[in-house]
C-alpha cells in the first residue's frame, strides 16, 4: 500500500473502526528497514492523529523517531491527537524511557510549535496539502 492507495481507503479522517488497520499498517511501516516512501509512514500518523487516541501518541512517536528524515518529516503536532494536555497527562502516567523521553520532547516543543494548537486547523492544513475538498456548510437561507 501507499499514500494514495491510503487515503482512498480510508481518508484523512478516517472511522474509528479502522483505528487497528492503520495502527498495523504503520507498525509494518516503521519495521521495514527498506522503505523509502515518508509520505505513506506520514500519511498513516495523519490519520491516527485524526482518529485521536492518546494511546496512539507512543507508536507515532517510534514513526518519528524512526530515522533522521522521518524525525522532522513527522510533525511534532502529530503526537498530540487527544489534545496537547491529555497526551502530556497519557504520559505522565504511563511512565517508562520511552514516555519519559517523549514528554520531555513535548515539553521542549511547547513554547514553539504548540502555542494557539488547534487540531482542526491542522487537519485542515493537511487537506490543502493532499488536494482534498473540505465540505462547507452555509448556515441560513
Amino acid at each position: 500500500m501507499n499514500e494514495k492507495e491510503a487515503l482512498q481507503e480510508f481518508g484523512l479522517e478516517p472511522d474509528s473502526g479502522d483505528r487497528e488497520r492503520i495502527r498495523r499498517l504503520l507498525q509494518q511501516e516503521i519495521d521495514n528497514t527498506n522503505a523509502a516512501d515518508n509520505d505513506y509512514l506520514k500519511t498513516l500518523c495523519i490519520m491516527l492523529f485524526a482518529i485521536g487516541h492518546v494511546e496512539d501518541t507512543q507508536l507515532i512517536w517510534q514513526a518519528k523517531r524512526k530515522n533522521q528524515d522521518t524525525g522532522s518529516y513527522v510533525d511534532v503536532q502529530l503526537l498530540c491527537g487527544a489534545g496537547f494536555n491529555d497526551t502530556v497527562t497519557y504520559l505522565e502516567q504511563k511512565g517508562g524511557q520511552q514516555a519519559g523521553e517523549q514528554l520531555q520532547y513535548l515539553r521542549q516543543c511547547e513554547p514553539y510549535d504548540f502555542v494557539d494548537f488547534s487540531k482542526e486547523e491542522w487537519i485542515s492544513n493537511y487537506k490543502q496539502y493532499y488536494g482534498i475538498e473540505t465540505e462547507v456548510i452555509q448556515l441560513g437561507g
